[in-house]
């Protein structure tokens, strides 16, 4: 299908890192004229479909050589960066030495901010997290700044969940596993009371009910990343969401020592915990054939808003695409990259600099032109206002 906002003048985007989510966003792009596309990745197998897109190029490179980035890059106007989050920081600063404009996915570790000066040195704009969460819960935080007298707390929860559950673990990994991992070891950064604290990963389990769905558990996970730096608004968390009892298991084995990463010996090998426990788990996490994955998002603000205390919450439900075979996981968080894509080339944000989601949803037409570019895919927030008592907007 061609979308809306095909552009007049052809653009060369290079997209480094094409798995699940990097070979969305290509046969995205691809899917309408204006775009010369090439697709960047270690494994050939990588390119599977994109055989019949002509304003498509593959390239077999390894991206965790910022010498080889620079030189795949070179020519490119835009580039999407979609590489696993251990890569993701070099690959980024690589792409900002070379003054090429970038939207990144990785969901590195390091701290971004270090790049902003490098990149507003170097003129480029340098947008990251730009997901579904983070990526489409900071641009709606950032636009409700804009839009609310007041705010006073932020809440996200996300997950992508098996249409089928299976035991034991009732997952399946729908984008980099090893990023899922992260996601139960990492220490979740959260504000509490406009105070930066720490949780674990994994703790404050909490149950909660989703239409077409059922009950899902949320936990503690550090998705908040770089609205930790927004002021002014006294509570913000993010949970990740599953069926009830993974996050159990996950703590059983994370407590065990699985997820470990110094080395142990074992007779005359050493190995890191975390490479054996992965070598097992991932192939348990992959979607049989012929089954589909859906993600499930509700993102809630609360504050003043016309001198009414309002909740407002975006609830999204969508579901792996059959016909396409392109995962809901893919979907929710390669569209909103390439949406992103889209602002940066209709001239919507042109500052230099690291941009967080959270800054273009500040910025004036990039919440609503992302949020319609998602429509237009199937990917649909359903927006609704509650109107609170003083006491219970605090609680």
């Amino acid at each position: 299908a061609r979308f809306a906002c095909a552009l007049e003048v052809l653009m060369k985007v290079v997209v480094l890192g094409c798995g699940r989510v990097g070979r969305a966003m290509v046969m995205d792009l691809a899917s309408e004229s204006g775009w010369e596309i090439t697709a960047v990745d270690a494994l050939d197998t990588a390119f599977a479909g994109l055989e019949g897109f002509a304003n498509v190029a593959t390239r077999s490179a390894d991206l965790g050589d910022p010498e080889v980035v620079a030189e795949v890059i070179a020519g490119h106007d835009l580039a999407v960066g979609a590489v696993p989050g251990p890569m993701g920081a070099a690959t980024l600063e690589a792409v900002i030495e070379s003054g090429i404009d970038v939207v990144d996915i990785s969901f590195f570790e390091e701290d971004p901010f270090h790049l902003h000066e490098f990149a507003v040195d170097k003129g480029v704009t340098a947008v990251m997290d730009c997901g579904v969460a983070p990526g489409f819960s900071n641009l709606a935080l950032g636009h409700s700044q804009t839009v609310f007298d007041e705010l006073s707390s932020f809440i996200c929860y996300v997950g992508g969940l098996p249409e089928v559950r299976r035991w034991p673990y009732e997952y399946a990994a729908v984008f980099s596993p090893i990023d899922v991992l992260a996601e139960y070891t990492r220490p979740a950064r959260i504000v509490e009371n406009s105070v930066e604290v720490v949780r674990d990963a994994l703790s404050e389990i909490e149950l909660l009910d989703f239409p077409g769905v059922g009950t899902l558990e949320a936990f503690n996970s550090d998705g908040l990343r770089t609205l930790l730096k927004v002021e002014g608004i006294p509570d913000m968390k993010e949970k990740t969401m599953r069926y009830p009892g993974h996050a159990e298991r996950m703590r059983m084995l994370r407590e065990t020592g699985f997820f470990g990463e110094d080395a142990v010996r074992i007779g005359d090998v050493e190995i890191r915990p975390i490479d054996l426990t992965a070598k097992l788990l991932f192939p348990t996490w992959q979607l049989p054939e012929g089954e589909g994955d859906q993600t499930v998002m509700r993102i809630s603000v609360e504050g003043v808003l016309g001198g009414r205390r309002i909740r407002r919450t975006w609830d999204m439900l969508d579901r792996f695409d059959h016909e396409s075979g392109v995962t809901s996981m893919a979907r929710t968080t390669g569209y909103t990259c390439t949406a992103a894509v889209r602002a940066l080339a209709a001239g919507l944000y042109k500052d230099p600099g690291l941009v967080p989601p959270e800054v273009l949803g500040r910025t004036p037409g990039v919440y609503d032109f992302i949020k319609d570019r998602l429509a237009e895919r199937g990917v649909e927030f359903t927006v609704t206002d509650e109107e609170l008592s003083a006491r219970s907007a605090h609680e």
